[in-house]
Parts: structure tokens; sequence; C-alpha cells
């Protein structure tokens, strides 16, 4: 649940309550400044009286000493609370955003929360310090000003009031005009940076096709627009902005000549002029700052709507309000007819209805888009079953707490991402804090991934970088598979994960999983070779089971998976069924 902007505010109450002070007496300080000038004007220079002067003179001294004072105080307050907030603002975000479900990143890209959590924080960030810092010093400072000037010589004082309501009625209006168009650069903004993100996520991918024209094309057409909404921002305060500019220029002449009028006919002294004059100048510069103002503050509101947008989301995918616990999960899963679609889809699976023992191996085939990952989506909780009930040692998946569920599952994806770290680390990325290096090496043999690590400069402290750069398909799949074995959780799920390895290596890791008889093994494969030894296989056509059974059984029907081998082997010998070793070598020769 999103805190209010006034809740942060709330929680650093002192320390604004302290920065508020300090501004109170710099500006008070500030206001002093005036009335020593004029008493040095009307008390020494025309009336004489020198005795005095070395008192105004200090007092000017100390009044310079204490704004400097103040000013710190106020500004290194102000600095750091904002500071402060934005961190928790951004860690909040960030934490709101980790228990989303994966249906909001399906439609939302990762661009645009790139630019919700630095820019658009950025921007709060600095409606929160620096501007709102300003804005109270505008309004004091002002209120402060009017009150000695009316206090000196209450008719003179009605043309700079005149001329602030003339101000802030300018920087209303710009402030108005600007407001949309910061919501249409935030928007922008988000779309920029995914299209940056993209492209060099996938610049590989780019390269490969030669479309650099048409990605540098499509960057372009976004920086453009960019361009344009800035331009369309700088319009609106060059619109306004030279008003204000005149309006503080004419003040202070308006001021002399009229003040100097009322000092020909005695109606006021030369240093209450002086003093005036020292206010009207005083007065000019929160003038001339309304406009950067309401710039700055549109830019926050607009920036804390987009972010209100992100809060607004809630996770699909909650835990019972009082989760069950299994005190140890042994690893049985059943699927009891479960369908699933997602929002404006067509069903992805339809009856899916299946149980796997404690530490048996189910095999998962079919086409493409067939619905096998979906499975493993569901079994995880990424999105809920629409129809039906997946249960794991007897209990519905849905009443267990989400962290016990997914730590008892290892997963091994085909899209393997690793990231810019140590391998050590990225072995460890399970339970960081209770794998140690002899397990990491284990991992890594079983995973037939030592051979290359070892064989690398810093061994397991080299650095890979981003999603394993530098590293070939096979060798990040192998990392991937030892993160899995690490892990040594009851329930170990392979998704295609063994597509970039050789038919030697696979049939390596095949004897490793084969040695792990308390742990249920989910595989998905397109490969037989990686499924032909399961306790049952199950095959998936448009997301429904078409066939099942064993190996031979399968085989026997002559119906999806029959097919499939023939594409991959041949023929099978009526005979005796391939060996490992012969798989390995039908796979190679086609």
């Amino acid at each position: 649940m999103r805190k209010k902007l006034s809740t942060y505010i709330w929680e650093y109450k002192w320390h604004y309550l302290f920065a508020f002070v300090s501004l109170i007496i710099s500006v008070s300080l500030d206001m002093l400044a005036p009335m020593l000038t004029m008493h040095i004007i009307d008390d020494v220079i025309m009336g004489g009286n020198l005795a005095i002067l070395p008192y105004l003179l200090g007092g000017i001294l100390i009044v310079g000493i204490g704004r400097c004072i103040c000013q710190y105080t106020k500004e290194y307050t102000f600095d750091k609370v904002g500071s402060s907030i934005a961190s928790d603002m951004r860690k909040n975000l960030f934490d709101h955003i980790q228990s989303l479900s994966s249906s909001f990143f399906d439609k939302t890209n990762t661009g645009e929360l790139m630019a919700r959590v630095k820019d658009d924080i950025d921007r709060v960030w600095d409606t929160l310090s620096y501007v709102s810092m300003l804005i109270i010093e505008v309004i004091f400072h002002t209120c402060i000003v009017l009150f000695c000037m009316y206090r000196l010589h209450a008719p003179l004082a009605v043309i700079p009031t005149i001329a602030m309501f003339i101000s802030a009625f300018i920087a209303v209006s710009m402030e108005h005009h600007l407001g949309s168009i910061y919501e249409d650069i935030s928007e922008e903004n988000a779309a920029l940076n995914t299209v940056a993100e993209e492209n060099l996520a996938g610049v590989r991918t780019v390269k490969a096709f030669a479309r650099e024209k048409f990605e540098i094309n499509k960057f372009l057409s976004h920086n453009q627009r960019y361009y344009e909404l800035n331009m369309r921002q700088s319009k609106v305060f060059v619109r306004y902005y030279p008003y204000l500019q005149i309006i503080t220029k004419l003040l202070p002449m308006t001021i002399l000549l009229l003040g100097g009028r009322l000092v020909i006919q005695g109606t006021i002294t030369l240093g209450v002029l002086g003093a005036f004059l020292e206010y009207s100048n005083n007065i000019v510069w929160p003038m001339e700052m309304l406009g950067w103002l309401s710039n700055g503050f549109s830019a926050g509101i607009a920036s804390n709507k987009k972010l209100s947008k992100i809060y607004a989301q809630t996770p699909s995918i909650t835990e019972a309000e009082h989760p069950a616990v299994l005190e140890k999960v042994q690893g049985k899963i059943e699927f009891s007819h479960v369908s699933f679609h997602k929002e404006d889809m067509h069903e992805i699976l339809h009856d899916i209805t299946f149980e796997a023992n404690a530490g048996s191996t189910i095999g998962i085939m079919g086409a493409t888009g067939a619905g096998k990952t979906s499975v493993i989506q569901l079994l995880q909780r990424l999105y809920d079953a629409t129809d039906g009930c997946i249960r794991l040692d007897g209990v519905d998946i849905r009443e267990l707490s989400l962290k016990q569920l997914r730590s008892s599952i290892s997963i091994v994806m085909q899209d393997v991402f690793l990231f810019s770290d140590t391998i050590n680390e990225n072995v460890k990325l399970g339970k960081r804090d209770y794998i140690n290096e002899a397990i990491v090496r284990k991992a890594s043999r079983d995973a037939q991934a030592s051979s290359f690590i070892e064989k690398m400069p810093d061994e397991y402290e080299t650095v890979i970088g981003e999603r394993g750069v530098g590293l070939s398909g096979g060798q990040k799949q192998r990392i991937s598979i030892a993160r899995a074995l690490a892990k040594h959780t009851p329930i170990l799920i392979m998704d295609d994960s063994t597509s970039a390895l050789d038919m030697e290596t696979e049939h390596e890791i095949q004897k490793t999983l084969n040695a792990l008889p308390d742990t249920t093994k989910l595989i998905i494969a397109h490969r037989i070779s990686a499924v032909r030894h399961a306790d049952e296989i199950i095959v998936l056509e448009n997301g429904s089971i078409a066939e099942r059974g064993t190996h031979d059984v399968l085989l026997a029907k002559k119906g999806l998976y029959y097919t499939t081998y023939v594409s991959q082997y041949g023929e099978p010998s009526e005979s005796k069924m391939i060996t490992a070793s012969e798989e390995g070598g039908a796979y190679h020769g086609n």
C-alpha cells in the first residue's frame, strides 16, 4: 500500500521544523539589513551621529554571519531530508513493483518502470527538497517584506502588492499550461527509455538482422517527440517569463520615482526611501522565482501522478490470510482438471490432470505454444489456474505461502538469465546465505560446468557480463543448472534447459538427475533423449493432454510422440530400444 507524501513528510517533521526555523531566522535577519541602512542614512549621514555608526556596521556584520549559518543549516537539512525521503520512496516503489504479479509485467515495459523508479522519483525528490524549500521561503519572505513596507509607508507599499498579485496570476497560468506538458514528457521519457533498453539488450539481434538503420530511426522518432515536448515546455516558459521580468525591472524604478517625490515633499525621509528600495529589490527575486518554481512544482506533481498509477496496480496473486505451512515439503505434485487463460486471450491449457509422486520424474513434450511452460508457471503460482486445482503434498498451492512454495522449486529455464556478477554469486543465487564454496563446486561438476569454469583466469570468481555476455549458450545453461542443483530443493524443473548442450554433456547431466531419488523432476523438452527415462511422459497439443505414458508405451501408440521420435532418430528397432549413446549418434546424424 502506498504511503502518501504527507506521511513521508510527517516522519521527518522535526527535521522540517528545524529547517523551517532556520529559514525564518535567515529571512528575518535579511529584513533587518534595510532597517540598519535606513538608520545609517537618516542618523549618521543626514543627522551626523557618528557614535552609532560602529554599532550599525556591527549589526550588518552580525546579520551577514547569522544569515550564512542559517542558510547553510536550512539548505543542508532540506537536502538531507529530501534525499532520505527519495531513498525511502524508491525502496518502497521497488518493493511494490516486486510484489506485483507476472500479469503486470506482461503489459508493462521495462523502460517505463526504469523511468518511474529513477526519473520520476528524482523529480518528486527535487520538489520535496529544493523546490519546496524555495516555495516556503518565497511565501514567508514576501509576507515579511510586505509587512515591513506597509510599516514604513502603506500607500507606497500598495505598488509592490499589486505587482505581486499580477506575478502570482502569471505564475498560476503558466503552471496550468505546463501541467499537461509535463505528463506528456514523463510518458515519452518512459517510451524513450524502453526503446533504448530494448535495443541495448538486443544489440546482437539488431546487428544479426542488419536492422541498425531501422532501430536508429525508431529511436530518433521518439527522441524527436521528446525534443518537441521539451520545446513546447520552453515556449510556454518563454511566453510568460518576460512578463515577470518586466514587472521585476519596473518595480524598483517606480518605487524610486514615487518615493523620491515623497522625499521632496517631506512625507518620508531619505533613509525610509533607501530602506524601501532595498525591500523592493528583496521582493524582486521571489517574483523571478515564481516561474521557475511553478515549472519545478508542475514536474513533481506530474511525476507523482505517474507513481500513483504504479501504486494503483495490485498483485493478482495473493497469499491466504493465514497460509498453510508444510513441516517438510516432500514434492508430490497433483494437477486436477486444470485450465488456464490470460486476460483477453484464448484458453492456453484445458483440463490438465496428472500426478507426480515425490521423487518421480515427469516428462512434458509438445510443439511450441502447446502450453508446456504454462504448466510450470501455474505450479510456481506466477499465474493462478482459472479452473481446477494444483496441490503440493496434498495441499492446494493457493493455501500455501508463496515463499515456501517457490523456495521449494528450483527451475532451469531455456532463456537463461545470469546477473553481471561472479560465477560463484550466480550459482549461489537461490540461497547465497546457505551455500558454501564446496556446494558451488560440486553443483558445477554435476552440471558439467567445472571443466570450463576452472579454465578461466579467476575460475569461480570470474565476473561475467550482463545476461552472461561472453559465455556460449551451453555454458550459460550449465551455470543455470549448477544454480538449481546447488539449491537442492524437493522439486526440480528443467524447461528445455539442455537445448544448447551436446548429447554427451546432456547424457552426463541425465545421470546426475537420476542420482536425485528424493527430488521430484519435471522435464520439459523437445528432445526424446531428455524425457525417455521419465516415469511418465505427457504430450501436450493445443493446451490439452494428447498422449501420456512411458517411452515404450507411447512408441507403441504410434501417435505424436512416435512421430517426434521418428523425426529425430528414424524408425525404431522392433527388437530393442536405442541406448543413450546411440541416441547421441542418431541425433548428430540428423
